[in-house]
C-alpha cells in the first residue's frame, strides 16, 4: 500500500485537475468521475487518527431524493397510476432481477447495458433493464393469453448517465400494456390516448407523439436494397436521427455498417417524411413501397389507427414520421414516441457550471415510448405459443426532472407532508390534553400532530405552521378547558374560531376530563368540516 507522502501527492495532482476541468467547463459526467476518484484518495489517506474515512456518495448514476422532490414524484405518479387506472388496467409486480437468459438477446445492440451480477447458488441472474421483458416472460410462465395492466417499479442500466436530462443507471419505469387476441389498432389507438391524457394532464409543455410501423421500416430497407441481416443494425442507426444529423447518420450506415451509399441515400429521402393518414395514402401509391407485403401491411395499419385517434380525439398531437426506428429488437408492429417539442424552462443557475446545454436543462427530449410486440411472449412459452401485446413505458425519471425545474423556477411552496391540522396549546403543562385530542382527530381519519415537547411555545407552533403549509391549527388553552371549547385558527388568514361541542353545558371538575368526555367528538366533526373548506 502507498504511504501517506504518495497518496497526498496523488491528492494534489487530482484536485488540479477537478479544478482544470471546472475552469474549462467540462461535461458534469467527467468532472463527477474525477472528483469521485479524489475522493477515493482522501478516504485512503484516513482522517487525523489514521482510520478509514468514507466517501459519502451515491453510486454514479443514481441519486437520494428530499423530501420535496418525493413530494414532486408521488404527485406525478398519482396522475399516472390514476390514468392507467381510468382505462381498466390492474397491477402485477415481478423480481428486479431475472434470469440471465431471460434477458440475454432482447434488446439487440443494448444488450451491453445489462447488468449481471455474480454467481450466487448457481444461477447467473442479471437485474432487469425494462419491465416489457419479465411481463412476457410472467404471461409465458403463468399461460396469460389476456391482460390489461400497469407496472411501476426500478430498472437498471450500465449507461453513460446523463443526470441533467433524467438519464440514470437506477430508475423508475411506468408502464402500460395490453395483451390478447383483438381486432387491428384498438388497443394501440388506447395507448397513444393514455399518452395524450397524461402529458396533457402534467403540463409539460408542447408534445408529438411519433407513430412509425416497424413493417414499414423493414419494407423501406428492402425497397432501399439493406440485406436481410442488416436491417436491426441499420434500424438502430436510423433511430439515432433524434440525437444526430442525417450527414452523421448515413456516416455510421455506410462507414461502420457497410451499406452502400446508393442504400443510405435512398433510406434518406423516406426517413424525412412526416404526414399523417395522407402519407400513408400516399405511401400505399409508391411505386417502391406498394411491391412490399410488410409496408403494406404496416401502412394500411397506420390508416386505420389515425382513424380511431380521431374518434379519440388526439390527431393534433400525433405524426407519422418514417424517422422513428426505436432501437428494441422485439417490436413487431406499431412503434411510437412522445417528444416534448418545447416544454418552456429557464435553465437553472446551476445547469450552465455543470456543461449542461439549454436543451438538457430545459428537459426537451423523448419522454414515452413503446409499441406492439407480438413475438416475445412466444419466446418463453416452451410451445412457441404466441401472445400479441402492445404497451408504452412513460419516461418517468425525465418527466420528475421538468417538474423539479418547474417548481424550482416558479418558487412554489411543495409541501412534504399532509397534516390538516396541528393540536397546540397556549398554556403549560396541557401535553396530556393535547395528546388526548390528536388522538382522537388520529382515530377518525384527520391528518394531525402535535410537537414533541412539554411546555412548547405557541410562536413556535404556529411557525412550524406556517413553514411546513398545515392549514388548521387547534388551540387548547386553561380558559378554552374551562369553558369547554377548542380555538380553531386558520393559519393563511390568521382568522380564529372558538368552537363549543355540543352537550357542553357545564364545566365539569377535571377540566381534562369535561375535554376529554364531551368536546372531542363535537371537536372532530368541527374540524373535519373546517379542514373540506381550507
Amino acid at each position: 500500500m502507498e504511504d501517506r507522502a504518495q497518496i497526498q501527492e496523488h491528492i494534489k495532482t487530482q484536485g488540479e485537475l477537478v479544478r482544470r476541468l471546472k475552469s474549462e467547463k467540462a461535461s458534469k459526467e467527467q468532472i463527477d468521475e474525477e472528483v469521485a476518484k479524489l475522493l477515493q484518495l482522501k478516504a485512503q489517506l484516513g482522517g487525523e487518527d489514521g482510520k478509514h474515512q468514507f466517501v459519502l456518495k451515491t453510486p454514479k448514476g443514481t441519486r437520494d431524493y428530499n423530501p420535496k422532490q418525493m413530494a414532486i414524484r408521488e404527485k406525478v405518479f398519482n396522475t399516472i397510476i390514476s390514468c392507467f387506472k381510468r382505462h381498466g388496467a390492474e397491477t402485477i409486480d415481478t423480481p428486479v432481477f431475472e434470469l440471465k437468459e431471460t434477458l440475454t438477446g432482447k434488446y439487440g445492440e443494448d444488450s451491453k447495458l445489462i447488468y449481471d451480477l455474480k454467481d450466487q447458488g448457481g444461477e447467473l441472474l442479471s437485474l432487469r433493464y425494462d419491465l416489457t421483458v419479465p411481463f412476457a416472460r410472467y404471461l409465458a410462465m403463468n399461460k396469460i393469453t389476456n391482460i390489461k395492466r400497469y407496472h411501476i417499479a426500478k430498472v437498471y442500466r450500465r449507461d453513460n448517465p446523463a443526470m441533467t436530462r433524467g438519464r440514470y443507471r437506477e430508475f423508475y419505469q411506468c408502464d402500460f400494456d395490453i395483451a390478447g387476441q383483438y381486432d387491428a389498432m384498438i388497443p394501440d389507438a388506447e395507448c397513444l390516448k393514455i399518452v395524450h391524457e397524461i402529458l396533457s394532464e402534467l403540463q409539460l409543455g408542447e408534445f408529438c407523439i411519433k407513430v412509425n410501423d416497424r413493417r414499414i421500416l423493414d419494407g423501406m430497407f428492402a425497397v432501399c436494397g439493406v440485406p436481410d441481416e442488416k436491417f436491426r443494425t441499420i434500424c438502430s442507426t436510423v433511430d439515432k436521427l433524434d440525437k444526430m444529423s442525417w450527414e452523421d447518420v448515413k456516416k455510421e450506415m455506410v462507414n461502420e455498417k457497410g451499406l452502400s451509399e446508393e442504400a443510405a441515400d435512398q433510406i434518406g429521402e423516406y426517413v424525412s417524411m412526416r404526414g399523417g393518414m395522407d402519407l400513408a395514402e400516399r405511401l400505399l401509391q409508391d411505386q417502391k413501397m406498394c411491391q412490399n407485403k410488410q409496408a403494406c401491411a404496416g401502412l394500411s395499419d397506420i390508416k386505420l389507427l389515425f382513424s380511431y385517434l380521431q374518434l379519440f380525439q388526439v390527431t393534433d398531437k400525433v405524426v407519422f414520421d418514417l424517422s422513428l426506428a426505436r432501437g428494441l429488437d422485439y417490436y413487431t408492429g406499431v412503434i411510437y414516441e412522445a417528444v416534448l417539442t418545447q416544454a418552456g424552462l429557464p435553465p437553472l443557475a446551476n445547469d450552465s457550471q455543470n456543461g449542461a446545454s439549454s436543451e438538457e436543462s430545459a428537459g426537451v427530449g423523448s419522454v414515452a415510448g413503446g409499441g406492439r410486440y407480438d413475438g416475445l411472449v412466444g419466446m418463453f412459452d416452451p410451445k412457441g405459443r404466441k401472445v400479441p401485446c402492445v404497451g408504452v413505458s412513460i419516461g418517468i425519471e425525465r418527466i420528475f426532472s421538468i417538474m423539479e425545474q418547474k417548481a424550482e423556477a416558479s418558487a412554489e411552496k411543495v409541501r412534504t407532508t399532509e397534516v390538516q391540522v396541528m393540536v397546540a396549546s397556549a398554556q403549560k403543562n396541557l401535553l396530556e390534553e393535547r395528546l388526548r385530542l390528536v388522538t382522537e382527530l388520529w382515530s377518525a381519519g384527520i391528518k394531525a400532530e402535535v410537537m414533541y415537547k412539554k411546555n412548547p411555545k405557541l410562536l413556535s407552533q404556529l411557525q412550524h405552521c406556517e413553514e411546513g403549509g398545515v392549514p388548521l391549527v387547534a388551540i387548547l388553552g386553561e380558559q378554552e378547558l374551562k369553558d369547554g371549547v377548542v380555538k380553531l385558527r386558520v393559519v393563511s388568514t390568521r382568522e380564529e374560531v372558538r368552537h363549543t361541542p355540543l352537550h357542553n353545558t357545564r364545566t365539569c371538575e377535571s377540566s381534562s376530563g369535561a375535554l376529554h368526555r364531551h368536546s372531542c367528538p363535537e371537536t372532530t366533526r368541527f374540524l373535519k368540516d373546517n379542514i373540506s373548506k381550507s
